[in-house]
């Protein structure tokens, strides 16, 4: 194998030769890849793991429980071997396929964090939640007005048309409620509320002035409009199997949708099994002139050469990537002049839950398994900070009949079989997805003497929780919990469960956007103060966590720097 620390001759073959490089292909990757083909850039793909194909590559796609091994159980060898991996959200015997086994790729912890990963063309977009709040306003701004963070150098406004464009394209099913907290956007019609959440939206709406529970803004096509049939793709049946890879198409993910959009053009190349080393720095032109990668199989180190770089590895391998991208100019990584990058690592807080029993309502059932969840948005520290603590959090909610009769004795036979073949009572139940801190003291390094099996430094983390989280739990709890009272629940319990940073699979930051160079990595743009033929534009940019779901914002950023990068190479000034 080829040191890939040592700089490797550059490959003469005219095909290593791009308009544009994309390092990444889940949901932000994706989005840079369809833009880039679009506006005529030929451009490259680079992907870590193995390739998926949209419906050929989901195995487990239409399997009943019964056509599992052990019903859709994991054994108990693979549960010793993957104590990490099997705590992720989603992950299952029908799932595992799509995520990352534990030895294949470690991480060094400084503090307890997990790390969930999706290595293969589409990455995490095959797996992720698919909710699609835009950001207010509030979220851009309330870092720099209560002071834990830096201010972002853009706003709302400036999102608001990338937004849309996004929206139109992958499919947002929602209603507009003119919420200020949690913009109206290009929807879908929304799935309908069963009868409970309805009396849960009644009770809330008659009892709290300032909070508002609505429909989902979930990324499902619930009737489809013609640039989504153009894409391939069909309406959502209500399964709610959709991490084992929709064969409809009918939540977006890159397979399903941009990256196939992309290769439609003529101008989309992709190579899986490419595992990046870094971003090669020419000190002559003071631009970035490629990508060095190593084969996945075969150990083979390549470079390929473009005008413009996307970074979407996702926040923590992007970060990786910069940091491990050293030259003579940048010895702390690639355009790290400020020394921030890595630091001010953030994530979203889901520790917290509440959950109880609805008395009634046993006339009345559901159809279908609705993949979406009813979203209250977040009613606290808008205007002003009117909590001992600062940031917000969105409460997502939901309400199920559970099967059969919980009182029963019954655990075999005739008795036990008819009554799980009838539905029980009502369950309700609300979480968090609260905002976090940025601070630089929660940071990713590369470990000084751990390399991976392709000779990468590995990453180490340090990032953990605050008594801002604290106090943003306890009230969450209290609060949800008087909203489930006020709407009539019984056996209402309250829980924390515990839960290490990384689970929520929301880390953002280490390469964030700025105003000032001395403080951040980023500028308006998304492009690298220091080497500014190098965008950003996954989890890694991210200036505040906010308290909505990100992967919405992800691909807005990304379509809007790609606009901006393309407008620049056509002037000739990139």
């Amino acid at each position: 194998m080829t040191d890939p620390s040592q700089n490797s001759v550059q490959d003469s073959n005219s095909t290593n030769y791009f308009d544009a490089i994309v390092i990444g292909s889940g949901i932000s990757g994706g989005w840079a890849a369809k833009e880039l083909c679009e506006k005529g850039m030929k451009t490259l793909v680079l992907e870590r793991g193995r390739n998926v194909e949209h419906n050929k590559d989901y195995p487990t796609a239409h399997l009943n429980p019964w056509d599992f091994e052990h019903r859709g159980n994991l054994t108990k060898k693979f549960l010793d071997d993957n104590p990490l991996i099997s705590k992720a959200a989603g992950f299952g015997d029908d799932t595992k396929h799509f995520f990352v086994q534990d030895k294949d790729h470690p991480y060094v912890q400084e503090k307890p964090f997990d790390w969930i990963r999706g290595y293969q063309v589409g990455g995490k977009s095959l797996t992720w939640g698919r909710a699609c709040q835009r950001w207010s306003e509030f979220e851009f701004t309330a870092p720099e007005r209560y002071g834990y963070g830096i201010g972002w150098p853009i706003g709302y406004k400036d999102v608001a048309p990338w937004y849309s464009h996004v929206e139109e394209f992958i499919g947002v099913c929602g209603n507009k409620d003119g919420l200020e907290s949690m913009p109206d956007g290009e929807y879908l019609p929304p799935f309908e509320l069963n009868c409970v959440q309805k009396v849960v939206q009644e009770k809330i709406n008659e009892n709290y002035k300032d909070r508002h529970l609505v429909h989902a803004r979930w990324a499902h096509l619930t009737k489809p409009k013609e640039i989504h049939i153009q894409q391939g793709r069909g309406g959502c049946q209500a399964r709610n199997l959709c991490m084992r890879g929709c064969p409809y198409g009918g939540y977006f993910s890159s397979v399903s949708s941009t990256l196939p959009w992309a290769e439609k053009t003529g101008n989309l190349t992709i190579r899986p099994h490419s595992v990046v080393h870094s971003i090669v720095y020419d000190e002559k032109t003071g631009k970035a002139s490629g990508v060095k990668i190593i084969d996945a199989n075969t150990k083979e180190v390549h470079e390929y050469f473009a005008k413009v770089i996307f970074l979407n590895a996702s926040a923590l391998n992007s970060n990786l990537v910069l940091l491990n991208s050293k030259s003579k100019r940048f010895p702390n990584g690639l355009g790290n002049d400020s020394g921030v990058l890595g630091k001010y690592i953030a994530f979203h807080n889901y520790r917290a839950s509440v959950a109880g029993d609805m008395p009634g309502f046993e006339d009345k059932y559901y159809f279908g398994r609705n993949p979406t969840e009813p979203i209250l948005a977040n009613y606290r520290n808008l205007h002003k900070q009117d909590t001992d603590y600062v940031g917000g959090f969105t409460t997502f909610m939901g309400a199920y009949r559970t099967r059969g009769n919980e009182k029963s004795v019954s655990t075999f036979g005739k008795d036990f079989k008819e009554e799980m073949s009838k539905p029980g009572g009502w369950k309700v139940y609300m979480y968090m997805q609260g905002e976090t801190i940025p601070k630089a003291t929660n940071q990713v390094t590369l470990s000084s003497d751990k390399k991976d099996q392709w000779g990468i430094p590995l990453l180490v983390t340090s990032v953990g929780y605050d008594d801002n989280d604290e106090k943003m739990i306890r009230d969450f709890l209290k609060e949800s919990a008087e909203m489930l009272e006020k709407s009539g629940c019984t056996n209402i319990s309250q829980h924390d469960n515990k839960q290490a940073p990384g689970l929520d699979i929301h880390e953002m930051g280490g390469c964030r956007m700025g105003k000032d160079p001395q403080t951040s990595m980023l500028n308006e743009h998304n492009q690298l103060h220091h080497c500014q033929n190098v965008f950003v534009t996954d989890g890694a940019c991210m200036t505040s966590t906010g308290n909505q779901s990100p992967s919405l914002l992800y691909m807005a950023l990304t379509a809007r720097a790609v606009d901006f990068a393309v407008n620049k190479m056509k002037e000739g000034n990139l």
